[in-house]
């Protein structure tokens, strides 16, 4: 199966959840992983949305507490490493989808590039615009029936 990093801010504003909620859906709809930080924010709007198709979710958190993670996550790995565990939210995606965020996203984008991995932004990150491996897409649809359509994950 192929599995999908959802990368994007750890906040509860509004429209990012619902861009990262779109995107759990679609890729669930694919039959899609999706992995994820398994905190708040975008991270549990993507969760939520895979988990209401049906999809299945995989949190990777930096603490120990199992527990920490939201509800919608249905594989738990705690690392106990803070943000280092940013290494392995990536490593374990085919690729990765970038939502606005901060610094933390910011270094998962980066540790995607370094690592040869494609990232695909929705909803605009606009220090990345003229980075090579970077992909635009405006829409969360779009962006996953890219990833599906484009060999890239066999």
């Amino acid at each position: 199966m192929v599995q999908i990093a959802v990368v994007g801010s750890g906040s509860n504003d509004k429209e990012i959840k619902s861009l990262a909620q779109e995107v759990g859906r679609e890729i669930a709809k694919y039959g899609g992983v999706l992995v994820c930080g398994g905190l708040g924010g975008a991270m549990e709007a993507a969760a939520m949305g895979a988990k209401e198709m049906g999809g299945a979710t995989m949190g990777i958190l930096p603490g120990d507490d199992a527990k920490s993670a939201n509800k919608y996550i249905d594989f738990v790995v705690v690392t106990g490493m803070g943000h280092a565990r940013n290494v392995i939210v990536v490593k374990s995606a085919d690729m990765v989808i970038a939502l606005p965020g901060g610094p933390g996203t910011l270094s998962e984008i980066a540790l995607a590039l370094k690592m040869g991995k494609q990232v695909i932004s929705v909803g605009g990150f606009l220090p990345w615009e003229k980075i090579e491996g970077v992909k635009f897409i405006k829409s969360p649809k779009e962006a996953v029936k890219y990833i599906f359509d484009s060999g890239i994950c066999k």
